[in-house]
């Protein structure tokens, strides 16, 4: 029975793994960051800035964000482009019918994107968010010029691009294939994209080839310290749509900590009193 339940527990592992990205790419695990004020109003702003015109977060008030240090002065400031008030819900002026014949699908509500993309016990969906914002990269063959190595064939473009910069991407991988006669051969193809889109393809049998499937990618920027401070904002962002999931989560876990210790204390005081009862009965 417990080999059993330990087989179920490694298969929930590995499924969770397995499905955390639609294109087979393991994710990044993104800093934690979610009790850093600094890095959520960072991350509040970019949200505000690059995702709520197409985005909206229905479920979320702008004055909630004063949970995370700004005053309501600071929002009506800073963050209030949308709505008149700061008691207002992160709503977008774009139709859903005008945004499907845009971009082909209607861009998801994000209130609670972190919790949904989360895997039991695999990969957070904040770690989702980090990978796949960074994993764009330019494709002339798609809609919008753009395609993701996490997401492919993903309708939305990558709107922090400039922030970024440019880089190129090559994506290798190596899978069985069936040939006419019906023999399987391992086949590995090899996909360079530079960094206007344009791409080039080379595969190739492998003889005697006794591993795995593999499915891997690369970038390669053109400027590293760019891309390491998007990759630093990018963080900032995903640990704030995380926060945005579970606003409650930072006190959730404070009064936890202390029903857990409390719960230890009385533990202590209950073998105590038990032994203190039972002493002088035989």
């Amino acid at each position: 029975m417990i080999k059993k339940l330990l087989g179920a527990f490694a298969l929930a592992l590995t499924c969770s793994a397995a499905l955390a990205s639609e294109g087979g790419v393991k994710l990044d695990a993104a800093p934690y960051r979610i009790n850093n004020m600094a890095s959520l109003q960072n991350g509040a702003k970019l949200f505000v800035n690059y995702c709520l015109s197409c985005h909206s977060a229905n479920s979320m008030r702008y004055n909630r964000l004063t949970d995370i240090g700004l005053t309501e002065d600071e929002i009506k400031k800073n963050l209030l482009f949308t709505a008149d008030k700061v008691g207002s819900l992160m709503t977008i002026a774009m139709r859903k019918e005008d945004s499907k014949k845009w971009f082909g699908a209607t861009p998801p509500d994000l209130s609670v994107i972190a919790r949904a993309k989360s895997t039991n016990f695999g990969p957070s969906g904040v770690d989702y968010i980090y990978t796949f914002l960074r994993s764009f990269y330019r494709d002339t063959n798609k809609k919008t010029g753009w395609d993701n190595a996490v997401f492919p064939s993903v309708a939305m473009p990558n709107v922090l691009w400039q922030l970024q910069g440019p880089r190129t991407y090559n994506h290798v991988t190596i899978a069985e294939t069936e040939k006419p006669d019906g023999k399987t051969v391992w086949t590995r193809t090899s996909t360079d994209f530079d960094v206007n889109g344009f791409s080039q393809s080379k595969s190739e049998e492998l003889q005697n080839y006794h591993g795995h499937a593999v499915n891997h990618s690369t970038f390669k920027p053109v400027d590293a310290a760019q891309t390491a401070e998007y990759d630093n904002n990018v963080a900032d962002l995903s640990n704030f749509l995380g926060w945005m999931s579970e606003p409650a989560q930072l006190l959730r876990k404070k009064i936890g900590f202390w029903v857990l210790l409390f719960l230890g204390l009385f533990l202590v005081v209950a073998w105590r009193l038990n032994a203190a009862f039972w002493k002088d009965v035989k």
